[in-house]
């Protein structure tokens, strides 16, 4: 996203809070203070404390963000990944189910990785959590011997599939909430992966906005009211 709005408890705080979200430096940025510190009524000095900013991509830095995240593999370099994962997962399954099957699929930023079987619910964990462990052990092994980043996704019986629809479903409901309520939703804390599904799936919503708070692991989402 070019544009997204955090907050803090201090101007500075907002601030640091959204850089942190971009992933870039405050020179990159141009800020716009949407609630400050200052003005606060009477009827509302109890409450707490919460300052928005708006935090938007200067031009210059969309194209430094974008090139950044670009990943182009050669041939050789896919193949040398495959070869890496394929060595390991071969050993991998012999400790699963008898019917476990696995498939690698190259792409110019990396692998694409899907395991199957009837029993693969260990390998999945509480909310994936298994699974992504077991997608960061991947990507370690696909880079070795690979002077680029190599970029593995991992599936594992559909799993992110069905997550994601039941994110979609989710960021639908929250947002009926807020607009028959009036009052803002927080959600509890996911992995940014699962977050993007949300903000994707309600920005082009005209009611309700949503905004990440906190820091990692405990980042979660924030679905309110458009002013």
């Amino acid at each position: 996203m070019d544009t997204i709005i955090a907050e803090g408890k201090t101007t500075n705080e907002a601030i640091e809070n959204g850089l942190k979200q971009l992933k870039v430096s405050r020179d990159r940025v141009e800020v716009k203070v949407l609630e400050n510190e200052d003005k606060r009524s009477f009827f509302s000095i109890l409450a707490p404390r919460v300052v928005k900013v708006e935090l938007k991509l200067k031009e210059d830095s969309k194209k430094v963000v974008k090139e950044k995240k670009e990943i182009v593999l050669t041939a050789e370099e896919q193949e040398k990944a495959k070869q890496n994962v394929e060595n390991f997962m071969k050993d991998f399954v012999k400790e699963l189910p008898e019917d476990t099957k696995y498939d690698i699929e190259k792409s110019s930023s990396g692998l694409n990785v899907s395991i199957t079987s009837e029993k693969l619910g260990f390998l999945i964990g509480y909310r994936g959590e298994t699974l992504y462990a077991l997608q960061s052990i991947l990507t370690a092994i696909a880079g070795k011997g690979v002077e680029q980043r190599v970029r593995v996704i991992l599936d594992i019986e559909g799993y992110k599939e069905k997550r994601e629809k039941t994110l979609e479903e989710l960021a639908e409901k929250v947002a009926k909430t807020v607009i028959r309520t009036k009052k803002p939703i927080k959600l509890e804390p996911m992995k940014a992966y699962e977050r993007k599904i949300i903000h994707s799936k309600l920005q082009g919503n005209t009611r309700v906005e949503t905004t990440s708070v906190g820091e990692e692991p405990h980042r979660r989402i924030i679905v309110s009211l458009k002013k």
